[in-house]
């Protein structure tokens, strides 16, 4: 049997998918974080973060290859779209080890930012931004050059960002050295407390942890936002702007900047109702480059990481594959992330 395998990999979830090379879904696997930068083990706190980001790896492929019946030996492509692989190091780690394992003929380990261009846009080029638990933006041209924003995007990344974000901006209202808003009451009735010092007192104390990440606070910012808090709107138009910075450089280093090309946007964030973050995302970049064109992703990232697959196999995509294909992926529970809604 030939198949190929598309690994997606994030700090929230790894999602690995075989198919044969009529498009068929055979096998899923899902696990937890693989980036080898952020990953931890509740259960040994002393495996280094590359140990357990292989640990999730081997899960989530190991339990797709048994669901679709297949030996390593069958895949003639396996296609990693990791997040963390954002140095040659890095990707010449995933590299290494899909290799050992026999994953796949042919190998391409990439950052996560890529493979989406393969759902969302016609012919894989333009800019991608993915913004989920974090963010990562790519960029491919028509003539194969790519780039990905790696940690030169540490000032704008996904939902852990916003929502440190909303805290400092209740902290800041709270001192009175910012405006009052809508988020504080939002936040306290969250957390179940009267006071923004106890808030404080959850995230900074030495005896035990936050109860939830920031990232949680997300999905209260854009409420606060949609519904027409100032504040929470300035935070948002901010950061869209920031994240539209990274994608006119995007653009710009693969020598796009001047072409109507696709900017698609993908990732739990970008489900919220709200339209206020990729609006300011778009009208930041459409003032370097106004032909481009919005594409929202209707496709979870591993779609795009699949049909790279195929295409790496020598697959032709066309509509019936895609529409074979999409029929065979698992609910969007078992490979989707929680979209952001009120």
């Amino acid at each position: 049997m030939h198949c190929v395998l598309a690994v997606d990999g994030g700090n929230t979830k790894t999602i690995a998918l075989i198919a044969g090379l009529d498009g068929t879904v055979l096998g899923v696997g899902r696990s937890g974080c693989t980036d080898i930068y952020n990953a931890t083990s509740d259960d040994n706190e002393a495996d280094s973060a590359e140990q357990v980001a292989l640990a999730n790896f081997d899960a989530a492929v190991m339990t797709a290859l048994g669901a679709a019946a297949v030996e390593p030996a069958d895949l003639e492509v396996g296609v990693l779209n990791m997040a963390g692989a954002d140095w040659p190091e890095d990707l010449a780690f995933w590299q290494k080890a899909a290799t050992a394992r026999g994953l796949g003929r042919r190998v391409i380990s990439q950052n996560d930012a890529l493979g989406v261009l393969y759902a969302g846009s016609p012919d894989a080029t333009g800019v991608s931004i993915v913004c989920g638990t974090g963010a990562a933006t790519g960029a491919r041209s028509p003539d194969g050059r790519v780039w990905h924003s790696s940690f030169w995007q540490d000032e704008a990344q996904g939902s852990t960002h916003l929502g440190q974000k909303a805290l400092f901006a209740v902290y800041r209202a709270e001192l009175g050295i910012g405006p009052p808003t809508s988020l504080t009451g939002r936040i306290l009735q969250y957390f179940g407390v009267e006071s923004v010092e106890e808030v404080l007192h959850l995230y900074h104390n030495r005896l035990r942890p936050a109860p939830v990440s920031v990232d949680h606070l997300t999905p209260m910012l854009l409420d606060e936002a949609h519904a027409g808090d100032l504040v929470a709107q300035r935070v948002v138009q901010e950061h869209g702007a920031a994240l539209g910075d990274i994608a006119i450089v995007a653009a710009r280093r693969v020598g796009i900047e001047e072409l109507a090309y696709p900017l698609v946007l993908a990732g739990g964030v970008f489900r919220h109702p709200t339209t206020l973050l990729q609006e300011s995302i778009v009208e930041r970049v459409a003032g370097v480059s106004p032909a481009v064109r919005l594409i929202r992703s209707p496709h979870e990232p591993i779609v795009g990481v699949l049909l790279e697959a195929l295409l790496a196999a020598g697959v032709e995509i066309d509509e019936a594959l895609q529409s074979h294909l999409l029929a065979s992926i698992p609910a969007s529970e078992l490979i989707g992330t929680p979209a952001f809604h009120p």
